[in-house]
């Protein structure tokens, strides 16, 4: 934080006060608005200063400051949010796809620290880390009232150290203690591979910096190898989103034309649409996409942009819903704030947020007899999340999922319903044109 602020706090009522007065009415006017935001922060002044001057023991004004703006920050939506100088240099890390860490997706959910999805191949996910699990404890300490990125903080550190997390899940008895041991979380974004009829496979688990890159690579490998290709599934069950701009590339290296994605804020800077151009090597044979409730944000872009342009089959169940952009606002201490300005929307003019992507074809993960239906198994959605961005038209629908090996078209109807309907699309098509 900066001392310069955080210690001063008179001075700081009179700076802001200060700025609101000689704002768009004028300093001869104060609008009514005006005069209730000066008058809460004089009544925040008091109340800092009494507690500086009274508390039963001494406070530091460094930490009562950060605690005040990540209280306004989480007032607002599970995604807007404070960050330290350290905090911000980790996101800046993780958006490159390397850092050290556990390999978990987390979120507030009723406020208490869950997990949204483990992320395959990494620590917690071989430990047994569930999609459900709460987490209580981090290292002994008790996670009530935690910020998400304060817990990403702790979660994360150097490789080959071990960080305890104690958890609940549905039907356990007591809580009980997983320890993990770090490693540097490497996130390959793109998977690929052939299938023996020549229908091609790529997968994509998040958005990071060079996704769109090594989604034209593996595009390129997979129509060399699968020669005569009949189609492509393109998996993006349990991808958490990233970058808005590689899910723009991605999108783009599908589509010849067409409008990917718009969004629309208060500011009118915030105004923007994206469309394809043609780059005469996008592949032209049939897409399937695959999606679960873990697919969120920048995937549904992807998969609501291939949607509503024709582009693609739509397969598995509803999404997320998070269609809300996040800009990153750098502060001056090297500090920055993390704000939702804007809400995504498809080509064909749907809003995202809290209702998510609808299926072409409604298609529900069926689990192994040997499996237990449980609590574990579900996935969060965004209108789970306690203060969302609610949609005109909030989305009841909660069907089950889980996460399977992609390649196991034994255990994954899913994806064996996906390669089954590229398998029959020429067949289709010849016997519609007879």
């Amino acid at each position: 934080m900066n001392n310069f602020f955080s210690k001063r706090p008179l001075l700081l009522f009179f700076f802001l006060t200060g700025l609101i007065l000689l704002g768009p009415y004028g300093d001869s006017r104060v609008s009514a608005i005006d005069r209730k935001t000066y008058q809460n922060l004089k009544t925040f002044t008091e109340i800092l200063d009494r507690v500086e001057k009274e508390y039963v023991e001494p406070v530091d004004s460094d930490k009562l400051m950060q605690g005040a703006i990540n209280g306004l920050m989480k007032s607002l939506d599970p995604h807007s949010s404070f960050m330290t100088a350290e905090m911000y240099k980790e996101l800046e890390v993780e958006t490159r796809g390397s850092f050290g860490g556990v390999g978990i997706e987390i979120t507030l959910l009723k406020d208490v620290l869950t997990v949204v999805s483990p992320i395959e191949d990494t620590p917690a996910y071989n430990a047994g880390v569930k999609a459900g699990d709460q987490i209580i404890r981090i290292d002994g300490k008790s996670t009530k009232d935690i910020t998400i990125m304060e817990a990403v903080s702790k979660l994360r550190g150097p490789k080959d150290t071990t960080v305890t997390i104690t958890i609940m899940r549905e039907g356990m008895a007591k809580p009980k203690d997983i320890s993990i041991t770090r490693s540097i979380i490497k996130i390959r974004s793109i998977k690929s591979k052939i299938f023996d009829d020549h229908v091609g496979y790529i997968r994509i688990s998040s958005f990071q910096e060079r996704t769109g890159d090594d989604l034209k690579k593996a595009l390129r490998e997979i129509e060399a190898k699968g020669r005569p290709l009949k189609g492509i599934v393109v998996d993006m069950r349990n991808n958490p989103g990233g970058l808005l701009n590689q899910a723009m590339e991605v999108s783009d290296a599908f589509l010849k034309r067409g409008v990917i994605v718009s969004t629309r804020g208060r500011s009118k800077s915030m105004e923007s649409k994206s469309t394809a151009k043609d780059d005469g090597d996008e592949p032209t044979c049939p897409l399937v996409v695959l999606v679960n409730e873990g697919t969120a944000s920048a995937a549904e872009i992807v998969s609501g942009a291939l949607q509503d342009n024709g582009r693609a089959l739509v397969l598995g169940t509803q999404t997320f819903g998070k269609g809300s952009v996040q800009t990153v606002i750098p502060l001056e201490d090297g500090a920055a704030m993390k704000l939702t300005t804007a809400k995504y929307y498809t080509p064909k003019g749907q809003s995202i947020q809290a209702e998510g992507i609808t299926p072409d074809i409604i298609v529900r993960l069926v689990k192994p007899p040997e499996e237990k239906e449980s609590a574990e198994n579900h996935l969060l959605r965004e209108k789970d999340l306690q203060g969302h961005i609610k949609s005109p038209n909030e989305n009841d629908a909660n069907p089950e999922e889980a996460k399977k090996e992609p390649d196991d078209l034994t255990k994954d109807n899913q994806l064996k319903n996906a390669i089954d309907i590229i398998r029959s699309w020429d067949i289709l098509k010849k016997n519609l044109k007879d």
